[in-house]
């Protein structure tokens, strides 16, 4: 776990033999700002992580989050829309944002020199949005134009539908963007209170990385929110420690079977998939390795039995999503309608191969090549530096050094990875479908 801290005080984590170093500071209120110097670079990517997701929303505010992310873009007291985005491409810099089901960041890249401007917008957005009632009506119908894209996208839609069959029960089988009947529903006063009671210094980390030194950043940071209090936000003047990282919790109970959506397309969308590891889960490097080797790479198992040698699909692939008590292990593939049930079928067989016969020495040697190259190639550049701090402070709880990562994935064996791929590939998978069919009786068959 990270080293607990006082408000006021600072402390170093990491020292990388590149000269880089991580630091981090919490503030007054709970408030967190780590950064991470990297001297040899003329940029610095800067993100405000905020601790608040889709699975966080009742019912009734299914889809706030997202909508929220788009309001904070829209005013603060001193800025109007257009100056926010104008300012920050006037010095050539980058702004986006994104909502997840566990956090939301909001993040931006510019020169070294042009980061006091980039703390202060960003700042005076997440501390600051007016959440106007005109800007709530108007933003309202760019988010359902939103939600109609992601629908008319089966490839896209397939994925919410998979998610709520497998947590049917839990607010992670929701979809982040919401629905038409939430979102429609959404009053101005309920977004600004969900924007009140969730955007607060303890839910909060600043995360930085590029050429930079940390004290002046806790300067910016620091001055930039005191303004925001300034303006009626809930700032840095409390006592309040930082939010624990979101780890563990219940569990989510999972749900087996078919859900299928009859749609006129000229190809079958389709994921099949089981429970897997939650983000903590010493075993997520193992489940690292298994993915790449089913379906990870142009050289997993799946690429080549469905597409490479019989040319059933273009676009087959796996993939693991790790959550703070959850998790998932699933496969796409988009094929013909008429090759549907062929192609699933050999999807199932080679989850039923792996689960009874593990992992080839080759494909352990890839999969952890893979693992390593990814993770090292990935650290290129300040943004997955800044997202890599911001994530630990947020929901890991720890901030391990790329050594120690490298070490993790080196300690993974063939054992490791059979037992877990006997673990959970050999549960009844769960299968979502969308495309032109009539009844789902052929796909039961298929995940009996």
């Amino acid at each position: 776990m990270l080293p607990a801290q006082s408000p006021g005080s600072t402390r170093t984590l990491l020292r990388g033999d590149d000269g880089s170093l991580t630091r981090r500071t919490v503030l007054p209120g709970g408030l967190r700002v780590v950064t991470e110097a990297v001297p040899t670079v003329r940029s610095v990517s800067l993100g405000i992580w905020v601790g608040v997701g889709s699975r966080d929303e009742t019912p009734g505010l299914a889809g706030a989050t997202h909508y929220l992310e788009h309001l904070l873009f829209k005013g603060t007291r001193r800025r109007t829309a257009l100056d926010i985005s104008a300012e920050i491409e006037a010095v050539g810099g980058e702004m986006n944002a994104f909502t997840a089901r566990e956090y939301t960041c909001y993040h931006a890249r510019v020169r070294d020199s042009d980061l006091p401007l980039a703390v202060d917008v960003l700042c005076d957005m997440v501390g600051s949005s007016v959440v106007a009632a005109a800007d709530v009506h108007s933003e309202r119908d760019v988010v359902l134009e939103e939600i109609s894209m992601h629908h008319d996208e089966p490839s896209d839609a397939v994925h919410d539908l998979f998610t709520a069959k497998l947590w049917d029960a839990s607010p992670l089988g929701r979809p982040v963007l919401g629905t038409v009947e939430s979102i429609t529903g959404m009053s101005r006063a309920a977004v600004a209170g969900y924007y009140r009671r969730r955007y607060r210094p303890p839910n909060i980390v600043v995360a930085a990385a590029g050429n930079l030194e940390h004290s002046r950043v806790v300067r910016l940071v620091r001055k930039a929110f005191a303004a925001a209090a300034g303006s009626g936000w809930n700032g840095l003047a409390r006592d309040d420690p930082p939010a624990p990282p979101r780890v563990g919790g219940r569990g989510v109970r999972p749900s087996a079977g078919t859900a299928m959506h009859s749609r006129r397309t000229e190809q079958a969308n389709c994921v099949i998939g089981v429970p897997g590891l939650a983000r903590t889960d010493d075993r997520r490097f193992a489940l690292g390795v298994l993915n790449a080797a089913l379906g990870g790479s142009a050289s997993s198992r799946l690429f080549q039995e469905v597409r490479e040698k019989r040319g059933l699909a273009y676009s087959v692939y796996s993939y693991a999503s790790q959550y703070a008590d959850a998790g998932l292990l699933g496969v796409y593939v988009g094929c013909s309608p008429a090759k549907v049930e062929q192609v699933l079928e050999l999807c199932r067989e080679q989850l039923d191969v792996m689960a009874s016969g593990g992992l080839t020495a080759p494909e352990l040697a890839r999969g952890k090549g893979q693992l390593r190259g990814g993770l090292v190639l990935g650290l290129e550049d300040t943004g997955s530096r800044m997202g890599r701090m911001g994530k630990a402070e947020l929901v890991f709880g720890e901030l391990p050094s790329v050594e120690d990562l490298l070490a993790r994935i080196d300690a993974v064996t063939l054992d490791d990875v059979g037992a877990l791929a006997a673990e959970l590939l050999s549960v009844p998978p769960t299968l979502a479908v969308i495309g032109p069919f009539d009844d789902d009786s052929a796909f039961q068959r298929l995940v009996a």
